[in-house]
């Protein structure tokens, strides 16, 4: 990358910059709490639906997934596998009862009929963790694509670039709110569509159109040589290494139905049909991008070569922009960095709003206000818990500089399955579940999930830990989601079991709203 006209490049991705800031600005209306966390539910489900592949299609799908199927082969594809497959949860299960039951979060669907202080802290705390554990690894992959523009390899330089990245990316929550967000998510997926798809033709073209020839060729370019099309690179080694993938399955199927951000979503638009055609377009939508990413991935390899990938700036995250660069130069790579910076910064704007409208919401509003907070101070607390995480998340982002972001964005999936999938599917299909389920639900998970990667190879104990100096690693798997997710639903049963019942009015008039949408405009 060393002949790369860094001028072009950065200009490219300013003006980008400078046009998303412009619609966010022209399209914001964040007077009032509905519009500043629901967009006052006026989108339609296939614009939603834009916009929630737009809010998945993450720094992972692009950057990571790409990476991983280049260096891993066959199984950085399942990556893709899982991410596409969890969609049928939010379809089938969760979609059109979430809609009807809640109005700006997740703690208004659990707290409905449960005493609402405990319930709603609970909540916030899980939408917190779960977001943070989401952006810290969007933050880095964003420095890690500016870092490539700017051919920045020292630490510190990098560290500065991801702290840069990340001022900017919480600009765009504090102006926008969620309609500007949504505006930019759209914008984000059809150029992100439009980019991959015109990557894979020009890829394409240059073996010919012949896939066997990319692929023979990325054999040929890999140290794993043919092993690259088969199950078993990464995850085939031993007996633990299969076991941490079916425990990466599990958390990739089942996690999508429990991420804040994408749950915020369904509020968007104005009724429970809209919420389930979102997931449709959501899905097709993502379905072509997936396809495009195991050409993308595969040509990565062939063209760029492992070796080449993993001593660039960002390791296995540069195999894009380093194969945008070798069919298009300096121009596609521009392009590139442009579309995988706008695809980070929707992600990041749709987790920062999430995470500062629980806070605002559930605590400030419900727990310390106790739900008589006037709307304005309600905003202006969302906007100050925006400033916040995003600081915080910018020191993360520094920490995990390098990791592979599917892989990060893995383990956000297993904190969602594990604290909310089980509390979700209990209060929305099980009359009996009551307060005590819940807290017992969110925190068994939460913290089994938070303790075993602490003293997992994630953190210690390996060449690729976040802290490789030291080893203080017990549980032997990568991804806690096998032991976490189903100790979080047997804990949501025996609190349930253990605890009193709520009043049984409220489950029962939660059952009818949840189904029919009775009532669904008229909300607490």
């Amino acid at each position: 990358m060393s002949n790369a006209d860094p001028v072009l490049n950065i200009s490219i991705f300013a003006a980008f910059v400078l046009i998303t800031l412009f619609i966010v600005y022209r399209v914001s209306s964040a007077g009032t709490t509905t519009d500043y966390f629901a967009a006052g539910s006026g989108f339609t489900g296939a614009q939603n639906g834009i916009a929630l592949s737009g809010d998945f299609l993450s720094a992972a799908s692009f950057l990571g997934i790409a990476g991983a199927i280049a260096v891993h082969g066959y199984d950085g594809f399942l990556y893709s596998i899982g991410f596409l497959v969890g969609w049928l949860v939010n379809l089938l299960l969760i979609a059109e009862l979430l809609r009807n039951t809640g109005r700006f979060t997740m703690g208004d669907v659990l707290s409905y009929r449960m005493q609402q202080r405990p319930v709603r802290a609970a909540a916030a705390v899980s939408t917190l963790m779960i977001s943070f554990i989401y952006m810290i690894a969007q933050i880095a992959g964003a420095g890690s694509l500016v870092a490539l523009l700017l051919n920045v390899h020292s630490a510190g330089g990098q560290a500065l670039v991801i702290g840069g990245v990340g001022v900017l990316m919480i600009f765009y929550v504090l102006v926008g709110g969620m309609k500007g967000t949504t505006w930019v998510q759209m914008i984000k997926a059809v150029a992100l569509m439009l980019c991959v798809a015109m990557i894979t033709l020009f890829l394409l073209g240059k073996f010919g159109y012949s896939l066997t020839s990319l692929m023979q060729q990325a054999a040929e370019r890999n140290p794993l040589g043919e092993r690259i099309f088969s199950p078993g690179a990464q995850y085939g080694k031993d007996a633990t290494s299969r076991l941490d993938f079916v425990s990466l399955s599990l958390a990739l199927v089942l996690g999508v139905a429990g991420l804040p951000h994408v749950l915020m979503r369904f509020y968007t638009v104005p009724n429970a049909l809209q919420a389930r055609k979102s997931v449709v377009w959501a899905t097709c939508s993502m379905a072509v991008f997936y396809l495009c990413t195991l050409v993308i991935g595969f040509g990565a390899g062939a063209v760029s070569g492992t070796d080449a990938i993993l001593a660039a700036p960002g390791g296995e995250n540069s195999a894009a922009p380093l194969l945008a660069y070798r069919i298009g130069g300096t121009v596609l790579l521009g392009v590139v960095a442009a579309v995988a910076f706008a695809t980070i910064l929707a992600v990041v704007a749709g987790l920062t709003l999430t995470a500062s409208a629980s806070f605002a919401h559930d605590v400030y509003a419900n727990v310390f206000k106790r739900g008589m907070a006037e709307p304005d101070s309600e905003v202006r607390v969302a906007r100050l818990t925006a400033l916040i995480i995003g600081a915080t998340s910018i020191l993360g982002g520094i920490l995990v500089n390098g990791q592979n972001l599917a892989f990060l964005v893995s383990l956000a999936f297993a904190f969602a399955a594990s604290a909310n999938l089980s509390t979700l599917l209990y209060s929305l299909y099980w009359r009996r579940f009551n307060t005590l389920g819940t807290l017992w639900g969110i925190y068994g998970g939460l913290g089994t999930c938070l303790v075993l990667v602490i003293f997992s190879p994630v953190m210690s104990g390996a060449p690729d830990s976040i802290l490789p100096g030291v080893d203080f690693a017990w549980f032997p798997l990568r991804n806690p989601g096998l032991v976490s997710i189903p100790v979080s639903f047997l804990c949501g049963y025996i609190g349930t079991v253990f605890g009193e019942r709520d009043e049984p009015g409220r489950a029962a008039e939660m059952e009818v709203r949840s189904l029919t949408g009775i009532g669904a405009h008229g909300r607490r």
